[in-house]
């Protein structure tokens, strides 16, 4: 993207290089033009304006972006557990939420800035309050597609080489939509993607024993709810309003609520995984499969839906009545005493209705075939 100012000619594209922030931007401000796409001032808040010059860029990068946010973790995750094997879901909820935290907490110690704005041009505004360093987005996508790709290969046969070009390119869209996007330096990304990858490694030997204690144990379900309860509670404070605690809280809850639905499963004996012998062979992918997981999406994402804004109203409005707040006073849901416990108590719900209740719905309707699951 590039931008024009009223009455002088296109400046040329700019580059910054404090803390390793060496990316070409593609956007550069403006004053408004009519009749020019320009961006708007929210909350008060004047915002650069920009002309979009390069949609297939703007589009690539904005769209990538959003693999970083509630929309795509409340979507593609269960559509792992709902399409593929639990097991793959389960896998990847636990490593997602262990990256995430360890990255949002770093960002609130660590308070390293974001690009400063100018040069860059900034094209999301919601966690412009947030710290940099690192960058979430690239430590959750490294680590959702290369958790993916290590535990499918146990789990289904596909070409190792393909499945890995995949992972890849996902990790590095992801990556160059935080520098396009104008939120991140390439240090931050750099080194969010090397912290995942150093998580992976170090915790991979260790994922079978895992699977074992959080499906086996009895008092596995206890600590998978009170220990993500405890950690958002004990979030670090900081001295400004950041949506990172109230991020955070999300996916702890949302771990917290699979967590205790997978031991819920197998404790029912109906888990829904795959059957072996592993690596098994997928059916071929008919029209009529195709169409069975796109009813299978789109009626999880219903009762998903329906789940976040009944818990979320119910529970915002009792917080609120028992602190003498407002529920439709932003400023109110900001309160730790009440977005934590309403955040937690919505997405806990959340995870247990993915994890339980959305695949016996499936069986009730004829969308999934218990032969093929244990």
């Amino acid at each position: 993207m590039t931008t024009k100012s009223k009455g002088k000619p296109e400046h040329p594209e700019k580059t910054h290089g404090n803390m390793g922030r060496t990316c070409k931007l593609h956007t550069e401000m403006s004053t408004e033009q009519p009749g020019t796409q320009t961006s708007n001032l929210l909350s008060g808040h004047p915002r650069p304006h920009y002309v979009v010059k390069n949609w297939l860029f703007y589009f690539l990068f904005v769209t990538s972006a959003t693999l970083g946010h509630e929309i795509f973790y409340i979507t593609f995750l269960p559509c792992i557990h709902w399409n593929l094997d639990p097991f793959l879901c389960r896998r990847l909820v636990n490593m997602w939420v262990v990256v995430m935290y360890i990255g949002q907490v770093m960002k609130d110690v660590l308070k390293l800035p974001r690009p400063p704005s100018p040069p860059v041009v900034k094209l999301e505004t919601r966690v412009d309050a947030e710290y940099g360093m690192p960058s979430t987005h690239a430590m959750a996508a490294t680590a959702i597609s290369f958790t993916l790709l290590l535990s499918a290969e146990e789990r289904v046969q596909f070409p190792f080489e393909l499945g890995l070009a995949v992972a890849v390119l996902m990790s590095v869209l992801v990556c160059l939509s935080r520098l396009y996007t104008g939120m991140h330096s390439a240090l931050d990304v750099i080194c969010g993607v090397a912290i995942s990858a150093f998580i992976i490694a170090v915790s991979y030997p260790y994922w079978g024993t895992i699977d074992y204690l959080q499906l086996h144990n009895p008092v596995a379900p206890v600590v998978g709810m009170v220990l993500p309860l405890f950690l958002a509670y004990t979030y670090p404070e900081l001295d400004h309003y950041s949506t990172t605690r109230g991020d955070t809280t999300i996916i702890l809850a949302c771990s917290a609520g699979c967590s205790v639905g997978y031991w819920v499963n197998e404790r029912l004996g109906l888990t829904f995984y795959l059957t072996g012998p592993f690596p098994v062979t997928l059916p071929p992918l008919t029209l009529a499969a195709l169409g069975c997981g796109f009813a299978r999406f789109v009626i999880g994402v219903l009762m998903l839906v329906l789940t976040r804004q009944t818990v979320r109203f119910v529970s915002l409005r009792v917080l609120c009545w028992i602190f003498g707040a407002s529920a439709s006073d932003p400023e109110a849901r900001k309160r730790k005493e009440i977005e934590v416990p309403y955040k937690f108590t919505t997405y806990v719900a959340i995870g247990l209705v993915n994890s339980i209740l959305v695949n016996r719905l499936f069986v009730k309707m004829g969308l999934w075939d218990l032969g093929d699951s244990v």
